[in-house]
């Protein structure tokens, strides 16, 4: 059994926040092919409708070249981040197996189907900091550090008990316990 909470976060009076943490029972970072497969239902599930994608900001070859052996789609410019738009669950769990020890955002919103050069640069500069100033353009921008069992949702649109309701119905037929904390 994995316990997921969702929690609140206070980052600054101009950020709205959500983390999620996924540990075992045993109150450890869940980590390995369980807990890929926990997030790749989470990500797709809190994007609902909306286009959603995974990106890297660092160690793009080394990305880039996973997906291209495993057949996975990517979007890159030069100096930019590589997006990665709504992969298939089976190659989100690949690609979080493989990079759970990386960190790595998320976003979803109408936004990305034109592409957003201007943060895709910020990403690659700034890293995920690049997210501070441009979350309410989307649905929510995540922060993935997934080998650490962890998810930051930034965003003015979901809270902790839409994020929780999300989660939950995610989870059905899996072994997560899913709350929110105080």
């Amino acid at each position: 059994m994995l316990l997921l909470e969702v929690r609140r976060m206070e980052l600054g009076e101009d950020v709205r926040a959500v983390g999620l943490e996924l540990r075992t029972e045993e109150g450890e970072s869940a980590s390995g092919a369980e807990s890929a497969a926990v997030w790749a239902r989470l990500l797709p599930a809190f994007a609902g409708e909306e286009p959603w994608a995974i990106e890297f900001f660092s160690h793009l070859n080394r990305v880039s070249e996973f997906c291209a052996r495993h057949g996975i789609a990517t979007r890159e410019n030069t100096g930019h981040a590589l997006v990665i738009t709504e992969p298939a669950r089976d190659q989100l769990e690949e690609l979080i197996l493989r990079f759970e020890g990386e960190t790595f955002g998320a976003r979803a919103g109408e936004r990305l189907e034109g592409g957003d050069a201007e943060l895709e640069r910020e990403l690659v500069h700034r890293g995920l900091d690049a997210y501070h100033h441009s979350y309410g353009r989307y649905l929510f921008c995540g922060v993935c550090e997934f080998g650490e069992g962890s998810l930051v949702l930034l965003s003015e649109t979901l809270d902790g008990g839409d994020v929780v309701g999300l989660a939950k119905a995610a989870m059905e037929g899996m072994e997560v316990e899913v709350f929110q904390a105080e």
